[in-house]
């Protein structure tokens, strides 16, 4: 059973998020060989606040 987990910042719409399992689900399933009811993904949103790069938040970037 192959497990995805995907970290990233909240603010995407359900349908990008639709259509990022899909296109990450059809990846392993071509990479794989695993059929796509095994295909596990967890998608995991961060509040822009709770993420930085070079110490500053992604909540204080312009």
């Amino acid at each position: 059973m192959p497990l995805v987990h995907i970290e990233l910042i909240e603010g995407r719409s359900e349908e990008q998020l639709k259509n990022l399992v899909k296109d990450v689900t059809d990846a392993v399933t071509k990479n794989t060989g695993a059929p796509a009811e095994h295909v596990h993904v967890v998608l995991s949103e961060m509040k822009k606040n709770r993420y930085s790069v070079a110490g500053v938040l992604k909540s204080e970037e312009k």
